[in-house]
């Protein structure tokens, strides 16, 4: 196994966009409240599908810590567990999700290629299985900006944690709390 090292120094041995938030909580703020509107807000999705997005972005970015961490809060969240969320991240074709996720799944993969990618006949698809326009409209909003996140946390080399399980106790907090209160004393 090729241990990374951070390409800064961040003052903390915190992993992922957690030790980064630590090193610059001026911009955790926003970063945070923008993760709790798009994945925790009222809306049609509930908060474990709009997990499932942005868990299944961040695989396909190869991003680790971010798709283990919302792999592991979508899990918390959805009827089928950390099985249902591995399975529809791996092939969402296969996954036992309902065909409207399934169809917003498939922009996302759209919007993490590029956002020209997406197509009139994948927002048709999506709406034919019953997506409402909120929901595609967040759906992509989700997944574009899991890329900036996956590229700040992969673009400074962070730590991801060594298994899936290592990942609950912090999906448990942010179910029960939300993003906007990741602090220092959370993440330790």
């Amino acid at each position: 196994m090729i241990e990374i090292m951070p390409h800064i120094s961040l003052n903390n041995d915190i992993p992922g966009i957690v030790g980064l938030m630590i090193y610059r909580p001026e911009t955790a703020g926003p970063l945070n409240e923008l993760a709790d509107v798009l994945l925790r807000s009222p809306g049609t999705l509930s908060p474990g599908e709009r997990e499932l997005i942005a868990s299944y972005v961040s695989r396909l970015n190869d991003c680790d810590f971010c798709g283990s961490m919302h792999g592991a809060v979508a899990a918390e969240q959805l009827p089928g567990g950390l099985a249902q969320v591995t399975q529809a991240c791996a092939d969402p074709n296969a996954a036992e999700v309902p065909p409207k996720m399934r169809a917003l799944l498939a922009i996302a993969a759209l919007v993490r290629e590029s956002g020209r990618a997406v197509t009139a006949e994948a927002v048709a698809a999506a709406r034919e299985a019953g997506a409402t326009d909120v929901e595609i409209h967040d759906t992509v909003l989700i997944a574009a900006a899991f890329c900036m996140y996956n590229r700040y946390v992969d673009g400074l080399a962070t730590i991801a944690l060594p298994t899936q399980e290592d990942y609950q106790p912090f999906a448990k907090q942010i179910v029960a709390d939300g993003y906007v209160r990741i602090t220092r004393e959370s993440a330790g």
